[in-house]
């Protein structure tokens, strides 16, 4: 009898004292995939890309990023850039966005924000499941033409919707 009360405690500590909290928002660094050539001469997987190697004003999705629990980092064209103290670009600075996850377009609450802490001010408030990536015939094209390019550069990823901010529409380029 005291080892089912044990295991009756147990498990309810476990189901009512854990709150999954994503990670959805987190800021993270946007990376690349590293060259043979850096992986020979001892550099990580990923390499952080740069403000500079990043282009303005355009969403950027990011596959591989330690940093987030679904290996997503995204940026999208309203995530606030690294600047010099004079308002310019800081260029060395490592690129930052938001850990993301694939979603289905139309699923309410996929992609709430559930812990603000380290998240931009104004994303929660504009988080949303939209496509990021090409549209789905593009990809399924992609994919059919060349599997192993599609893997290389897209991952196991099959769908183009994944947690970004919606688009301020009232924002010139």
């Amino acid at each position: 009898m005291s080892m089912r009360a044990a295991l009756l405690v147990s498990t309810a500590l476990l189901l009512g004292g854990c709150s999954v909290s994503s990670e959805i928002g987190k800021r993270c660094n946007l990376v690349r995939k590293a060259t043979p050539e850096e992986l020979a001469a001892g550099s990580d997987k990923t390499i952080n890309l740069l403000e500079g190697e990043i282009a303005d004003r355009q969403d950027f999705i990011s596959f591989g990023a330690p940093l987030c629990e679904d290996l997503i980092c995204v940026r999208d064209q309203d995530f606030p850039r690294a600047r010099n103290a004079d308002g310019s670009l800081n260029e060395a600075a490592a690129a930052e966005g938001y850990c993301s996850k694939p979603c289905v377009n139309g699923a309410a609450k996929t992609c709430e924000v559930s812990d603000t802490s380290d998240v931009e001010p104004n994303l929660p408030g504009r988080m949303s499941c939209r496509s990021l990536l090409l549209d789905q015939e593009t990809l399924d094209a992609l994919r059919a033409a060349d599997e192993g390019f599609y893997r290389n550069t897209f991952g196991e990823n099959n769908s183009p919707y994944f947690c970004a901010g919606a688009l301020n529409s009232g924002k010139g380029g």
